[in-house]
């Protein structure tokens, strides 16, 4: 069965990690994973491309898709927008409207690091989230 898969690289750093992980799931075919790949711009490339940091086009390929693979949105170049405009207000509205509220990230705070946290030590030693 073929997965429908969002790619929304968004900007800076998101074009170049997405396609990357892009490759990682392709090489998971040998395996059977089936992916379409349908890409469409989001944060500060959804304003360059429809004046809009969620265009309509992309929000209705998210909905249609099975997956987001997101990548990160904001630039320097976008900083002197209006808030209306803003790349971040791109991946809220889309969290709002796919109903995502959590954004929940690994963390592991390494025994060399313990030092330079602002929590005490006996709290974050250990750290595996």
């Amino acid at each position: 069965m073929e997965k429908r898969i969002a790619l929304l690289p968004g900007d800076g750093i998101g074009r170049e990690v997405v396609p990357q992980a892009v490759k990682v799931l392709k090489a998971l075919e040998r395996y059977g994973l089936r992916c379409l790949f349908t890409e469409a711009p989001i944060g500060g490339a959804g304003v360059d491309a429809a004046d809009d940091p969620l265009p309509p086009a992309t929000l209705d390929l998210a909905k249609a898709s099975d997956a987001v693979l997101l990548g990160a949105v904001g630039a320097p170049k976008y900083e002197h927008l209006p808030r209306s405009k803003r790349p971040g207000l791109g991946l809220l509205k889309l969290r709002k409207a796919l109903d995502l509220y959590a954004n929940l990230r690994p963390a592991k705070l390494f025994p060399e690091l313990i030092g330079a946290s602002p929590l005490k030590a006996e709290r974050v030693e250990g750290l595996d989230l």
